[in-house]
């Protein structure tokens, strides 16, 4: 006969064993969704730098984001009860990149972004500029391409030659074939890695003309420069990716390239994507980025036309008293804001 001390061990370590399934069920098992919910409103200004900018900004202009987290079972359950949680699979995310692609794509997203929006700022305020190539980056690696490339890399030089771009990187493997190798080397988050990497043949994604590459995903980042020293432009870095900040920035900018005060004391949010003609595009995840700048207290919120009917819908749902303004271009923007009154204190 078994002791009742024996026995009640034996249940306590069942018990016991029964608590940590759960806890594993609930916790720590992977599940293939995300939980989409508001991000944040954050200041510009702090962002950018205008060298001889008029920095007058009596209020403030604020680019909002999306929270994304990873979702457990026991976050699912909770995510129901939550009118401003949204659930997705992780693959309607991906788009069948993988992580490390997805993340280098943000990165490129919001540097291509910051350059639109210098651009689109500089032509509204008559400064001439130049683009000029910084770097090739490596965006994805593609099945059967040299492992030596990984996502997010910078790609400095080929064969011992400074390389800025694609064009320039065409003219080193001029008369190359598939199966040649080269020297290459890249910036990879800060350390400088060389080697050699086999060529491969690759196919023009715009003209379909097949040519000798690495076989991996690149884009060209560029910086653009004033024409004549004065207004350069910098930003600080950011943990926020993607491109949907560029009509903020381009506000931003232009705020302290001109004279006088756009903001007018108001707190101004929004989003949209920017391109360096000043057309507003539609982003994603515009019912958090309401929510969002409501709670940073926005008076004001910018959205891009296409995404007007849903921001509406979710402003009438929370109750928000911020007036949301559909834009189709920065100058649909900028007229709103030289129209308007200053704030009264």
């Amino acid at each position: 006969m078994m002791r009742a001390g024996n026995r009640s061990l034996w249940f306590t370590l069942l018990y016991a064993a029964m608590i940590a399934a759960l806890a594993y069920v609930l916790i720590y098992m992977p599940t293939p969704y995300l939980i989409y919910r508001p991000g944040s409103a954050e200041e510009v200004k702090p962002m950018v730098s205008v060298r001889n900018g008029d920095p007058a900004e009596s209020g403030t202009f604020m680019m909002t984001t999306v929270s994304a987290s990873y979702a457990n079972l026991l976050m699912l359950g909770l995510a129901k009860a939550d009118r401003n949680a949204e659930v997705l699979t992780k693959e309607s995310r991906l788009q069948g990149s993988s992580e490390d692609e997805y993340a280098a794509k943000q990165v490129y997203y919001m540097d291509n972004s910051q350059s639109s929006a210098i651009e689109a700022a500089y032509k509204k305020a008559g400064v001439a500029y130049r683009i000029v190539p910084q770097y090739i980056y490596v965006l994805e690696t593609a099945k059967g391409a040299d492992p030596f490339f990984h996502p997010g890399d910078k790609i400095v030089e080929v064969n011992g030659e400074a390389v800025a771009d694609s064009e320039e990187l065409q003219h080193i493997l001029e008369g190359k074939k598939a199966g040649d190798r080269v020297d290459v080397k890249l910036d990879r988050k800060g350390d400088t890695v060389s080697g050699k990497v086999e060529l491969t043949t690759v196919s023009d994604t715009a003209s379909g003309e097949q040519r000798t590459g690495f076989g991996v995903g690149i884009a060209t980042l560029q910086k653009i420069m004033p024409g004549e020293a004065g207004h350069e432009i910098t930003f600080t870095s950011t943990d926020v990716g993607g491109p949907s900040a560029g009509l903020m920035f381009t506000l931003e900018i232009y705020n302290q390239l001109t004279p006088g005060d756009l903001s007018k004391g108001y707190r101004i949010a929004g989003t949209g994507t920017i391109g360096e003609d000043g057309k507003v595009g539609p982003i994603g995840g515009v019912v958090h980025k309401i929510v969002a700048a409501d709670r940073e207290h926005a008076d004001i919120f910018f959205v891009p036309e296409n995404n007007a009917e849903a921001a509406e819908a979710k402003a009438q749902q929370i109750g928000t008293g911020m007036k949301l303004v559909p834009v189709r271009t920065l100058d649909d923007a900028l007229r709103y804001l030289e129209q308007l009154p200053v704030k009264a204190k």
